[in-house]
């Protein structure tokens, strides 16, 4: 039988369909991951159901996370904790005023973690932290240090420019934090289940509370401080 033989050739892409199945296997897991994270909480979760609603086998998953712990840091990474490094490069390149850069913070946080499904992640561990000391432990080092820098960063900025009045940084971080957590709050608990006449909307509030804040840490009364308006 020749060499060229239909029967002795394999499918053009066969190699190739196996090999991009495995590279995207990672993904597949994490995605499933965060779901079941996010659905279950992190006790409740078990590795076999992620693997299962991955469509792979317990052991190929522990190829690639060794414990449910490591999974759990890598879905964090993925999805909150490695942008970091790209968060603080925009915030060096960003030329507007502080009013603008405190906004960019709120609103940008929204679209990408607020209104996303990583973030019934901070819910998670609000919850669950006692029960997980060192999952505590690497979230604040991962998430919670480095996200109150960058919101101290840009407060010490519009101090240093005479926008913001002087502040204690530490409870005017506390401050910014606040109505990010309560969005994530009540949208993975609350929010599920009350009438629409309940229902809050994310971009309203959130100026509300920019606003509020605007009003609060600026130097002096400015029309923009006055005149929020929503994304």
């Amino acid at each position: 039988m020749s060499s060229s033989s239909p029967l002795s050739t394999p499918p053009a892409d066969g190699p190739v369909r196996r090999t991009r199945r495995k590279e995207a296997r990672p993904g597949e897991l994490l995605a499933a991951a965060l779901d079941l994270f996010v659905e279950k909480g992190f006790a409740a979760t078990r590795v076999e159901e992620v693997a299962q609603r991955a469509g792979v086998s317990k052991g190929t998953l522990f190829l690639y996370f060794p414990s449910k712990e490591d999974l759990f840091k890598a879905v964090v990474r993925e999805n909150i904790s490695g942008r970091f490094a790209e968060w603080n490069d925009e915030f060096d390149r960003f030329e507007g005023s502080t009013q603008e850069m405190l906004r960019y913070c709120l609103f940008s946080w929204w679209d990408r973690i607020g209104s996303t499904k990583a973030s019934g992640i901070p819910k998670l561990m609000m919850s669950e932290a006692q029960n997980f000391p060192a999952l505590a432990q690497f979230y604040q080092l991962e998430v919670m240090q480095p996200g109150n820098n960058l919101i101290e960063r840009i407060l010490q900025r519009g101090v240093a420019r005479g926008e913001f009045r002087a502040m204690n940084l530490k409870y005017g971080v506390m401050l910014v934090l606040a109505p990010m957590i309560f969005m994530v709050m009540w949208q993975h608990s609350l929010g599920i289940c009350c009438g629409n006449h309940v229902q809050l909307d994310p971009h309203q509030y959130l100026t509300a509370q920019l606003d509020m804040l605007l009003h609060g840490f600026c130097a002096a009364p400015s029309s923009e401080a006055m005149e929020i308006t929503p994304a």
